[in-house]
């Protein structure tokens, strides 16, 4: 379970950057919202103790339990339904002796452990349709109650990082295209349902928020005014950005032209306060550690190491992708947290929970850099 490893072998490259981006989005945070630059310091403390804590640990010790974390995260997302705390008209949120954490958060780290080891037990009959139909209806539990909450983008986010792992894990491509030529005709019927006046398919603020997208002129005193706020303040921040707690006047971020600036549109903050080279600072850093994860997972020393290390890239390559996108008017607004930037204590320690993991991957692999 515990074993001993050569310092020369840990990957101290991955935490630098890690911490790198966690302390930008720890001054970004603060120079948002100042009351919250406490919490966010606080998860970066406890995520750091929990990654090099399980660093140090066999993952393959964990995955054995791969049943029991499956229904462990069941009975959290049943809690969250049955006793969850409403903010906002969304129910996401439980508290536990005091403590107040987001489930769906945690339901992408425990969903990526179980079905890398699922995977890995099943690998040799994967593109059979028993394991693949058992593999989708353990699926649906997770994505339905986090899509009741009501929570769309992270149910969205579940099935892609489910969509990424079971690929990485050897579906056949025949299958892979009669899924696609299935899903990109649906897709397209969806998007032109949910549309109309009268559709039941999702909550008319999640539709207002597309016709926004779609429709940027006709809504940007209303649904559109955060993403056309967001464009003007990382256009306004120009090369180096107008500084960090800054008391400018014509500051977008001051002028409260944004609402909740230190999760969903916190690259805007970025953008106005420290320029385009400070946003290209974090896009870069982002991408560095995702294809780091994808390293590691080419060269992990079994299946499931790969699956993990594969479904924390597409955590942080999708999520990063998506929240830049949405700050930037190329995505309609979603609500996805930037990875290690936006506040979130849930969040954060997820994250650092999952890089716990692919260090102690990364001192196992049997294949030197």
């Amino acid at each position: 379970m515990l074993k001993r490893y050569k310092i020369r072998d840990y990957d101290f490259g991955l935490v630098i950057m890690v911490l790198t981006l966690t302390v930008i989005g720890i001054l970004a945070v603060g120079s948002a919202k100042a009351s919250m630059q406490s919490s966010q310091i606080l998860g970066l403390i406890l995520g750091f103790f929990f990654m090099i804590l399980l660093s140090l640990f066999d993952y393959s010790f964990f995955l054995n339990f791969y049943w029991l974390i499956y229904i462990f995260n069941l009975i959290l997302l049943i809690g969250v339904e049955l006793f969850g705390k409403t903010v906002n008209n969304a129910q996401r949120w439980i508290v536990i002796l005091g403590i107040q954490f987001q489930p769906s958060e945690t339901a992408k780290i425990m969903l990526i452990l179980f079905y890398a080891q699922f995977i890995m037990k099943n690998k040799k009959s994967l593109n059979t349709f028993k394991t693949l139909f058992l593999s989708f209806v353990l699926l649906v539990p997770p994505l339905y109650l986090v899509y009741r909450q009501p929570d769309l983008k992270t149910t969205i986010m579940l099935a892609l990082i489910f969509g990424v792992i079971i690929f990485i894990g050897g579906l056949s491509y025949k299958i892979i295209f009669s899924v696609l030529a299935v899903l990109v005709p649906a897709a397209i019927i969806f998007l032109s349902i949910v549309l109309q006046p009268d559709q039941n398919l999702i909550k008319e603020y999640q539709q207002t928020r597309i016709l926004a997208w779609l429709h940027p002129a006709e809504y940007a005193t209303t649904e559109g005014y955060q993403q056309t706020n967001a464009i003007t303040a990382i256009g306004s921040g120009q090369l180096f950005g107008k500084g960090l707690n800054n008391n400018i006047i014509s500051s977008v971020k001051n002028g409260n032209f944004i609402s909740e600036p230190q999760t969903d549109f916190i690259f805007a903050v970025i953008g106005e306060e420290l320029g385009f080279i400070g946003g290209c600072a974090v896009i870069v850093l982002l991408f560095l550690i995702t294809m780091k994860l994808l390293m590691i997972a080419k060269k992990s020393k079994d299946l499931a190491g790969t699956l993990i290390c594969s479904g924390m890239a597409a955590i942080i390559g999708f999520q990063s992708f998506i929240n830049i996108s949405v700050a930037t008017g190329i995505l309609p607004n979603t609500g996805v947290p930037l990875p290690f930037v936006s506040y979130g204590l849930t969040s954060l320690v997820s994250l650092f929970i999952g890089m716990g993991f692919v260090l102690n991957i990364r001192l196992q692999s049997t294949k030197k850099y």
